[in-house]
């Protein structure tokens, strides 16, 4: 009983936090170097001027004579200004100056100790609530997805479901599930976990963060008594040995966020979008669900994908999205920070028509689609999704939004976002 107690905590808490640790939050250090806007909210009007104060600490106190180097700069762009100092009284003010335009102005530092540079930054928000997306509309851009919406609904799923019994509890059955996907052939694996008893669930679909991995399913929300589905989106099983994934990673699926950029009907994420509304109609066909109460959920990479399946399917009734990429993919074109995977930071992905493709697949414009309310939450230091990217599809959206907003943290969680998560969903439910 002891080691079933045991392996069911660890469980319990890879499957709660699992999906928001992708990015793990950062390990302690003997040196921290604490930076700090001088507004508690880290939020500032245009023209405002703006100041970072400066702290390097060991065992918590300041220290005296440490040399730091620091930058300035607005959201991803090159430095507006740097310099070396030495921390003569232990701490030091930078006055960054303001900026004209709505948007992130970013202070780095780095402090050097025993040989070896500590890092730190603060980003200030300026004005982010009125961040425009660079990104354009396709005139065509609904009807686009509606046909290949329609188009992908003439595939037979074809489900297949296997139990896996080692993973079932007394009060959930697990599945491995395979469905076919947006063309005779193709497939969408996943990780389904259905309450026992007799009734009908709501539903919580679960999209992936950005690369090749293995899923173990949502036991746990399952037994506090939702279905949750939780997908792969390469069309692989998401049960295979490690070694499997690591080899795709670095071979045949390396950068798979380019592939076929030049063509909006055959580039990588026209099936994994499409699969996003697959994994729905597996849900609606499950006998267990409710019917109605569908959420999704995801963060990064599934993130983009929580708003990209809302945009997309009205069965879904809610989403909860953390840091999205894909957002305002065409940023670094317009002279500032476009979203992960920054695909047009590269000079060689310039060309009109993988700039034309994009626009198919930001997320800036599925947000415009959405109806449902939603949560989100993210932080002003992420340097992977930048939050000028983010602001710039999250202000597109006219549903109901609850934010959590984290100012110091970059592209991780801390526990206390997906507990506030949940509660929004379980709320979300009951009503």
């Amino acid at each position: 009983m002891k080691t079933h107690a045991i392996r069911f905590t660890l469980l319990l808490v890879m499957i709660l936090f699992g999906g928001a640790t992708l990015f793990a939050q950062p390990g302690e250090k003997l040196i921290k170097v604490v930076v700090a806007p001088n507004h508690a909210d880290w939020v500032y009007k245009t023209g405002e001027k703006v100041s970072f104060d400066i702290t390097v600490t060991k065992n918590s106190i300041p220290m005296k004579g440490v040399e730091i180097r620091y930058e300035v700069s607005e959201d991803m762009m090159d430095p507006l200004k740097s310099e070396t100092k030495t921390l003569d009284k232990g701490t030091f003010t930078v006055n960054a100056g303001s900026m004209k335009k709505p948007g992130f102005l970013r202070c780095r530092v780095w402090a050097k100790y025993d040989g070896k540079e500590y890092p730190g930054l603060a980003t200030a928000a300026v004005n982010p609530e009125l961040i425009q997306p660079t990104t354009k509309l396709p005139a065509d851009f609904v009807q686009y997805w509606d046909n290949a919406k329609k188009e992908a609904a003439k595939i037979p799923m074809d489900t297949r479901m296997t139990l896996i019994p080692e993973k079932c509890t007394e009060k959930v059955n697990v599945y491995q599930v395979s469905v076919q996907n947006y063309e005779w052939g193709a497939r969408l694996y996943g990780i389904v976990c259905i309450p026992k008893g007799e009734g009908k669930y709501p539903a919580v679909l679960k999209v992936p963060g950005a690369g090749i991995r293995p899923y173990g399913g949502d036991v746990w929300n399952a037994e506090r008594g939702y279905i949750t589905f939780e997908i792969g989106i390469h069309g692989i099983p998401v049960d295979l040995p490690a070694n499997v994934y690591q080899n795709l990673s670095a071979g045949a699926l390396r950068s798979y966020n380019n592939f076929n950029l030049e063509d909006k009907d055959k580039y990588y994420y026209k099936r994994v979008y499409l699969g996003c509304v697959r994994a729905v109609d597996f849900i609606y066909s499950l006998p267990q669900f409710d019917g109605n109460n569908l959420v999704v959920q995801g963060g990064s990479q599934g993130g983009a994908l929580s708003i990209v399946a809302a945009g997309l399917d009205s069965r879904i009734k809610g989403l909860a999205a953390f840091y999205p990429a894909l957002c305002d993919l065409t940023g670094y074109l317009n002279g500032r920070a476009g979203g992960w995977p920054h695909m047009f930071k590269d000079p060689s992905n310039n060309i009109p028509a993988k700039i034309e493709t994009s626009y198919y697949y930001d997320v800036v414009n599925f947000a415009r689609q959405i109806k449902v309310p939603g949560f989100y939450s993210l932080g002003y230091n992420d340097m992977v999704c930048p939050p000028t990217s983010m602001f710039s599809a999250l202000n597109m959206i006219t549903a109901p939004k609850d934010y959590l907003i984290v100012e110091e943290i970059g592209h991780y969680t801390y526990p206390e976002q997906w507990e506030k998560a949940w509660e929004w969903i379980d709320k979300l439910i009951k009503k």
